[in-house]
């Protein structure tokens, strides 16, 4: 019976601390990531500016694919529609 006291114990410390180390990384992770990107400054656009270059990555049905605002400037008209988690179940 002692033995068997003695290594639920022990699980029991032993998970403690390893649910306290991976807060810590976790935690760390969260600050180096945080301290890393300064956030960028908010643009100034009125009605009538023209849209600053931007490129985002598409997904054409097999692969994904880099695009960009300029390659379109001067050729036609541009309408950029985003659509949060369409199709993501999420």
């Amino acid at each position: 019976m002692y033995v068997l006291v003695g290594v639920r114990m022990h699980r029991k410390r032993s998970l403690a601390i390893l649910k306290l180390c991976l807060l810590a990384v976790v935690a760390a992770a969260t600050q180096a990531g945080a301290q890393s990107k300064p956030a960028p400054e908010p643009l100034n656009l009125k009605v009538g500016d023209v849209a600053p270059d931007f490129k985002l990555q598409y997904f054409d049905g097999s692969d994904l694919k880099d695009i960009s605002l300029s390659q379109y400037r001067g050729k036609s008209n541009v309408v950029v529609a985003f659509y949060i988690f369409a199709f993501t179940g999420g």
